[in-house]
């Protein structure tokens, strides 16, 4: 049985972590298999935008402590982890989370990776690392904090406790909240309408926006006006500016 589903909906690739007996922990193999799948989805122009997710009950409840457990401070220096996060970190397409249940640990840290969180009513955010005496190691420390914020994100971190679904929302951390059994229909509907837009604007904006929790406003500005003249040499750019004049749908073909 594969550990993770491939399906296709129209221009919305659709992921699915599936390591039920281990609630969807996060082992090098599964990780390695997420970031072949979006790698393979950066080279395939009919793939618009991705949506990961698990099942109803679980998102991914961490790393794979079995596996953490065998490595001593030489593999831990050693291990390909980070490189693999760094690949699912350099996918240049809108990446959504479509969370149920629990996404704690690494689950969590995929969740901050990505740039939309959908999630369900039954959703449980958290970094609970500080109970097994480690911390957060996949970019937990610093996403969170930039997201939800210093007093909420230190107090994730030192007491190891998760927060809902409603306050992740409050928060910032998530988009959007509904009913669990709908929670992947939204975010397949939200990965849709990003989809359809000129593929160079949405890598551009994508950019703009995560440089911007990187560097200083003014260079996020400047950086920004940039990516905003290069895409006036575009095709795309042209054709939507017609397309609104001419009172029509935009047909973005990506050039």
């Amino acid at each position: 049985m594969s550990e993770l589903l491939i399906n296709r909906h129209d221009r919305v690739l659709l992921l699915t972590l599936n390591r039920p007996q281990a609630r969807n922990a996060l082992n090098n193999g599964l990780l390695t298999q997420l970031a072949d799948a979006l790698d393979a989805a950066q080279q395939d122009s009919s793939v618009g935008a991705v949506v990961v997710t698990g099942s109803e009950r679980v998102f991914a409840a961490g790393a794979d402590l079995q596996e953490m457990a065998q490595k001593d401070l030489a593999a831990t220096l050693n291990d390909i982890r980070p490189r693999i996060w760094a690949r699912i970190e350099a996918f240049s397409k809108p990446l959504i989370a479509a969370v149920n249940g629990y996404a704690l640990g690494a689950g969590c840290e995929l969740g901050l990776l990505c740039d939309v969180v959908v999630a369900g009513d039954n959703a449980a955010f958290g970094l609970p690392e500080i109970t097994l005496g480690m911390i957060p190691g996949a970019g937990g420390t610093q996403r969170l904090i930039r997201c939800v914020g210093k007093s909420l994100a230190t107090q994730m971190v030192l007491t190891g406790r998760s927060i809902n679904a409603q306050r992740a929302q409050q928060a910032g951390l998530v988009s959007e909240v509904h009913p669990v059994g709908l929670t992947v229909e939204y975010a397949l509907g939200l990965a849709a309408t990003m989809a359809k837009h000129a593929p160079l604007a949405l890598q551009a904006a994508k950019q703009a926006l995560r440089q911007s929790q990187e560097v200083s406003l003014s260079a996020g500005l400047a950086q920004e006006r940039q990516l905003f003249s290069l895409l006036s040499a575009t095709d795309d750019r042209r054709e939507g500016i017609n397309a609104f004049l001419d009172k029509r749908q935009p047909e973005f073909t990506g050039r």
